[in-house]
């Protein structure tokens, strides 16, 4: 298993508990930004920087994984993308997507797009706390434990 950030948007609190997560358990880790995102000296801890312009990071990441690996997105398109190939999708507030799950998830985000483009003030997520932190750190500590 590799792990996979896409990490333009991921909250800091997540790329620190990651950094302690494959340091700890010697996981091999990428974060793909069109930014450069400075990384702790590991050896199993990179940070790839691609070009600026629309999904270029998502693309790269989804080129990349294979079955079995990891990829931290709260991109739902991405990780319907990395599902059907095979790896599994945690969003920085701990929910893990699945097969089962993803479909359902992609319509509810297009329908909601859908209200945002035609006017209608649907919100946006609330504050990232400790339980997200804890939610993302015991799935992630599940996932990694299985591999």
């Amino acid at each position: 298993m590799k792990i996979w950030v896409d990490a333009d948007a991921c909250p800091v609190l997540v790329k620190q508990i990651l950094f302690k997560a494959a340091q700890r358990t010697q996981v091999e880790m990428t974060l793909v930004a069109n930014q450069h995102i400075p990384v702790p000296p590991d050896k199993n801890i990179t940070s790839i920087q691609v070009q600026s312009g629309f999904d270029v990071a998502d693309d790269y990441i989804v080129e990349q994984c294979v079955a079995n690996d990891l990829v931290i997105t709260a991109d739902i398109p991405l990780s319907a993308e990395v599902i059907a190939k095979g790896a599994h999708a945690l969003n920085p507030r701990g929910e893990l997507y699945t097969k089962e799950s993803i479909g359902s998830i992609l319509n509810i985000r297009d329908f909601m797009d859908t209200m945002r483009s035609s006017g209608v003030h649907t919100g946006g997520p609330g504050a990232y706390g400790n339980k997200e932190k804890q939610a993302f750190a015991n799935n992630l500590d599940r996932l990694l434990a299985q591999r």
